[in-house]
């Protein structure tokens, strides 16, 4: 984790975007220092991959600024752009390439040659534990395989910002793992990264700082601690159940002890400062509710519940 007073990276402020009559991002705040890694948590949808595209001026901005390595994000300073290396959701590959040669051509395009390129290209390859496959052409990749090396393509040109929106999206666990384990490696070394994602335990485990985004809007950022300490130690309840979750969801709300209760596909989530004592009541309410329980998990403050205290629903796949 970054010293407290390392110089940002990337500060935002008040970033705000539109589409038509919908505001996406609603005058989103934060900054990345050299050596953090800052996870935006949200769901689809809640703005996390506009505000990114804001922050690497791929979207117009309808308020707010960006600074990069202390220089503004706009028309007149184009080469702020230059610290930044993007990951994009959708990867940017040619199939029939091998990845040496994807490497090679975004290489130059950052306007690498010769001793330094092949040198930038082995050092990638090598971060995203493919070197063994550098020859191969990408078409012949696992999903997860061409996840890292579209990474690798943006971390040729050393950026200061590495920005990746939910770069674990439909991979395979191994590769998720080599990802994850990558990105904390940069982290260590000094590079700030800016990280999407809506899986609550990647936040956990990779992030020094969270901002939690929902409907466009940055609801809170801290740490890990820092955003645990805001549901004041509640416990959360997950029952997995058939029938009306919705209407059980309504009743365990009215419990004595319940501070917030939210229906998913199959399951409840209620949160309590007590659970264990309440747990006999919430069997009970589900029964009367006409739902069947079909399992039963108590689990100790964590950002799930954080989420669900501040929006007053379940993180939303």
């Amino acid at each position: 984790m970054p010293a407290s007073d390392a110089p940002p990276v990337l500060e935002c402020r008040d970033l705000v975007r539109r589409f038509g009559e919908r505001t996406a991002v609603d005058h989103v705040s934060f900054s990345v220092a050299a050596g953090e890694t800052y996870g935006l948590l949200g769901p689809n949808g809640a703005g996390k991959s506009t505000t990114i595209r804001l922050v690497c001026g791929l979207l117009a901005r309808h308020g707010g600024a960006v600074r990069l390595a202390g220089q503004p994000i706009d028309a007149r300073h184009p080469s702020a752009k230059a610290v930044v290396g993007y990951v994009p959701q959708d990867i940017a590959l040619y199939p029939d390439l091998s990845a040496a040669e994807n490497l090679r051509f975004f290489g130059r395009l950052y306007g690498l040659t010769g001793a330094t390129l092949r040198g930038r290209v082995e050092e990638v390859l090598d971060l995203v534990d493919l070197a063994d496959r550098a020859g191969d052409a990408v078409d012949t990749f696992s999903g997860g395989m061409k996840r890292r090396l579209n990474i690798a393509a943006g971390l040729l040109h050393r950026p200061e910002l590495l920005v990746l929106d939910e770069p674990t999206v439909g991979v395979d666990p191994q590769s998720r793992h080599a990802i994850l384990e990558s990105v904390a490696r940069l982290g260590r070394e000094g590079m700030a990264v800016l990280y999407t994602t809506h899986y609550m335990e990647e936040a956990q485990r990779l992030c020094d700082r969270v901002g939690i985004i929902d409907h466009g809007r940055l609801v809170a950022e801290g740490t890990h601690r820092e955003l645990v300490s805001l549901v004041a130690e509640q416990d959360r309840i997950v029952l997995g159940a058939g029938g009306d979750v919705g209407r059980l969801a309504e009743r365990l709300e009215r419990l004595e002890g319940v501070t917030g209760a939210s229906a998913g596909d199959g399951t409840v989530q209620v949160l309590t400062t007590d659970a264990r004592r309440l747990l006999p009541r919430v069997l009970e309410a589900a029964e009367l509710a006409g739902a069947e329980v079909t399992s039963v998990e108590v689990v100790q403050p964590d950002l799930e519940a954080v989420f669900l205290h501040l929006t007053g629903s379940a993180l939303r796949e």
